[in-house]
């Protein structure tokens, strides 16, 4: 894989296939990015407590919780200990959204790509990733009972079908729908050929070559 394949294009686009390898190597590529991230919001947490005399109160770290009802965002980081506390908080979140939608972003592109890859759908998305937490959130309602026990198992069958489709199996053999296939060779086209017309044109003469002596 070349460098050019490290791009925010690779990580965020929604367009195309990628294969098994390159799917792994956008999500290596792309956690290690997430928890760059996440250490410069912890950083920032403590320089704003510097700078504006705050404290931390609580820290609260779940990605489930975009999930509740009503959603949440999944860090949160309540401020005290000064009057200036709701400021720290609007800078805290105005650099921690951002970092946030990223994340998500990359998690759907390279998964939908991937999915792509195999001649499907990218709404494919929701039964192998989104619908086994609904329904995760639906069982712990459900308490201990025979629905939860039913939904429990569709949630296994869809999480290993999720994972079968996504890591295990090649994608299908040649262009599709959604783009060529990546495990083919670029074709970069013929290479142009010389132009022999012009060069029959020109005259070689030998080094040794000059007028005559009684020139």
């Amino acid at each position: 894989m070349d460098d050019s394949d490290v791009t925010a294009e690779f990580l965020l686009s929604f367009d195309g296939r990628i294969n098994r390898a390159k799917y792994w190597h956008a999500f290596y590529i792309g956690i290690i990015s997430c928890l760059a991230r996440l250490v410069f919001l912890v950083f920032l947490v403590f320089a704003l407590n510097v700078i504006f005399g705050t404290s931390v109160k609580s820290v609260h770290l779940d990605i489930y919780d975009i999930f509740n009802d009503p959603p949440s965002f999944p860090f949160r980081v309540s401020f005290g200990g000064s009057g200036l506390a709701w400021l720290v908080s609007l800078l805290f979140y105005a650099a921690a959204i951002p970092n946030f939608v990223f994340a998500i972003r990359f998690l759907a592109a390279t998964a939908v790509r991937r999915i792509h890859d195999r001649n499907k759908s990218g709404w494919w998305i929701v039964p192998f990733f989104i619908a086994p937490i609904l329904l995760g959130k639906v069982r712990d309602w459900l308490g201990d009972s025979y629905p939860a026990d039913f939904l429990m198992l569709v949630m296994i069958v869809l999480s290993l079908w999720g994972f079968v489709e996504i890591l295990c199996l090649r994608g299908t053999r040649g262009p599709k729908r959604f783009g060529p296939d990546p495990l083919l060779p670029v074709n970069r086209g013929p290479r142009t050929a010389p132009n022999w017309e012009q060069l029959r044109e020109l005259e070689f003469v030998r080094r040794d070559a000059g007028p005559s002596p009684g020139a």
